[in-house]
């Protein structure tokens, strides 16, 4: 079975967020597969996707805190300043952090551990909405 849906995320602000409901959510034929795969693929270059923990927010923050201190706005050598200064610094974490994930599906779910969940990383201070698409293959 092949299923192919266009996830849309709410704009957010600056941050990682925890979207593992919306994914699900969005792709209600998971519960059909025993095994199979799920690879989701953002369609944007200042944002990312990453798979971490799913239950303490400080997590979250935290790497938050981390890029904007390794990757800040105003770095002397950055050309691609047209955007604003949240732009390329935005471009290099969404390629650091990646913009797809392929994710297990075991039983109905997705094959997570305990405490992870899906991440959607906005690296920029006002992105506007994105879009995913969601590819499921399995039996």
């Amino acid at each position: 079975m092949w299923d192919q849906q266009e996830i849309r995320l709410a704009p957010r602000s600056r941050g990682f967020h925890l979207i593992t409901d919306e994914v699900i959510e969005a792709v209600p034929r998971i519960a059909s597969l025993q095994v199979g795969l799920l690879h989701l693929q953002l369609l944007h270059t200042s944002a990312s996707l990453t798979l971490n923990e799913n239950a303490d927010p400080d997590v979250r923050h935290d790497m938050d805190a981390f890029l904007r201190d390794r990757i800040p706005g105003d770095l002397p050598y950055f050309r691609h300043t047209l955007e604003g200064p949240d732009d390329m610094p935005a471009h290099v974490a969404a390629s650091l952090f990646g913009t797809q994930l392929t994710l297990a599906v075991r039983d109905g779910r997705l094959a997570l551990g305990t405490w992870q969940g899906v991440w959607f990383g906005e690296h920029r201070d006002h992105g506007g909405p994105r879009r995913l698409i969601a590819t499921l293959n399995g039996e």
